[in-house]
């Protein structure tokens, strides 16, 4: 019971927010790529596949993460109790599950077509690259948005079979949804990072933070209002639609600098947010 705890705590399974964030890109690339195909078995399937996925690969990712930052987390407050910071758990062990968790991964992965299994591996690549980005840039939330968002491609691949202009521009817009969302999460960690020598983009703009959040959740919303504007009248889609951008703009509103409580908060409403634009994608 004891190393089930452990194994919960390592792979962050206790805290859903994680996996939901990198699965919702892949539920909104299989909802388009659906509107054009219309097989609804099909749909339900792959949603539930790469939802397994996401639950997967977030889990090992994580444990990759704490094994490269298993000395700089027993330096900060947040992190200092994790199982490897911790001692709770050796490297050997964790590495194991990180074994495990890809190779049930990558049997999902070859229920797809080729180029969605080629695109699955690459996107391993940037997951274990993620981690040591944090150590020589001060943009790793860009790097982790082009890794949690690789599924929004795959799921359209994995139904059309072809990659289009069009959903690399939905990429981009969502890469800056992450952006967005992962810097109001790094506020959390600014005075510890500082300490130890860690960068993001919370550090970088911490004097215009709002600012900068503001300027990636723009972003995000205009591509989305240029891909969809042929769709947008006076339906339940669209609402839904304007809904999302104003969720992004709540969390602006909400979080505040000194509060790291309501930097979790709006953080964690982005769940709702991709829940959002996945109804009004089905809809449209």
């Amino acid at each position: 019971m004891n190393q089930l705890k452990i194994f919960i705590s390592l792979t962050r399974l206790n805290k859903p927010i994680g996996f939901m964030l990198l699965f919702w890109p892949c539920s909104w690339g299989l909802a388009l790529a659906y509107k054009l195909d219309g097989d609804i078995k099909k749909f339900f399937i792959f949603l539930f596949l790469f939802f397994v996925g996401s639950v997967l690969m977030r889990s090992a990712g994580c444990i990759v993460n704490d094994i490269v930052d298993r000395n700089l987390d027993k330096k900060v407050m947040r992190t200092k109790k994790r199982p490897l910071a911790s001692g709770q758990i050796s490297i050997a062990r964790a590495l194991t599950y990180v074994l495990f968790l890809c190779g049930l991964a990558f049997i999902i992965l070859i229920q797809f077509n080729l180029l969605t299994i080629f695109l699955g591996i690459g996107s391993m690549f940037l997951a274990f690259l993620y981690p040591f980005m944090k150590r020589i840039t001060y943009w790793p939330q860009l790097f982790l948005g082009l890794t949690f968002n690789w599924g929004l491609i795959m799921g359209w691949t994995a139904i059309n079979q072809s990659i289009s202009f069009e959903i690399f521009l939905f990429y981009f817009s969502a890469i800056f949804w992450t952006l967005g969302y992962d810097t109001i999460y790094g506020v959390q960690d600014i005075v510890d990072d500082e300490i130890i020598g860690i960068k993001s983009t919370a550090i970088k703009f911490k004097k215009n933070i709002k600012k900068f959040v503001t300027f990636c959740y723009f972003v995000t919303s205009v591509i989305l209002c240029y891909l969809f504007y042929e769709e947008f009248n006076l339906n339940i889609a669209t609402i839904l639609m304007i809904s999302f951008m104003i969720s992004l703009f709540y969390q602006i509103n909400i979080f505040k600098k000194n509060k790291p409580e309501t930097c979790l908060k709006a953080f964690k409403f982005n769940n709702f947010s991709g829940l959002i634009l996945f109804t009004g994608i089905i809809l449209i």
